[in-house]
């Protein structure tokens, strides 16, 4: 951990202590700024960033595009499955976990049970600008990434919905969405509603 902390508002001693040993869990799709803003909301509450992601990737010795040619998406997905399922055990920290991971129901309730859920949610076009001609995206290599996106928002948001948090992501500095997400966090711990912050940059 650096020695200085950053700047809040917010008595992250207070947030910490209401997480207790959960972990706080990032979901949403592809480009949402999980990794991006995870590490800059652990390091504001001085706790550990995990990406599950790359966790899977060490555990496998393949990188995620590897492991989709190789095994196809259904072995991926039980992997990331128990992958989430032992680093949901090491918290509280901050975890990042990929955009599928949140479908798999057994994932949604260990996460509900060891965790607090937060969906970084963000329009098509702010995906589509934030995840183009990146080849680390198996599943959007196809002839029309767009339009699977479109169709991986639709099928996806009514589950991401059910976090307990829900923030916004927008073209904004990462700092602004930390904000969003300790407020959110704030209003959670009190009992307020933790519906999505909307305001624009």
């Amino acid at each position: 951990m650096a020695d200085s902390q950053p700047q809040t508002s917010f008595d992250c001693a207070q947030l910490k202590q209401f997480l207790g040993s959960r972990s706080l869990v990032l979901v949403g799709m592809m480009g949402v700024g999980k990794s991006s803003v995870g590490r800059r909301l652990a390091h504001v509450l001085d706790l550990p960033f995990v990406d599950a992601d790359k966790e899977i990737e060490e555990a496998a010795n393949r990188s995620i595009v590897e492991i989709f040619e190789t095994y196809g998406e259904a072995h991926f997905r039980d992997g990331e499955k128990r992958v989430i399922q032992r680093l949901l055990t090491e918290g509280p920290q901050v975890l990042a976990t990929g955009g599928g991971a949140y479908m798999n129901e057994e994932t949604r309730a260990d996460i509900a049970d060891k965790g607090v859920s937060v969906w970084l949610n963000a329009e098509l076009s702010v995906l589509i600008g934030r995840v183009k001609r990146k080849p680390t995206r198996p599943l959007l290599q196809q002839a029309n990434p767009e339009q699977v996106l479109a169709d991986l928002l639709e099928a996806r948001n009514p589950v991401y919905a059910l976090s307990d948090i829900k923030i916004t992501s927008r073209d904004v500095p990462h700092e602004v969405v930390v904000e969003d997400i300790l407020t959110g966090l704030s209003n959670f711990m009190t009992g307020k509603d933790g519906q999505a912050l909307e305001s624009e940059a």
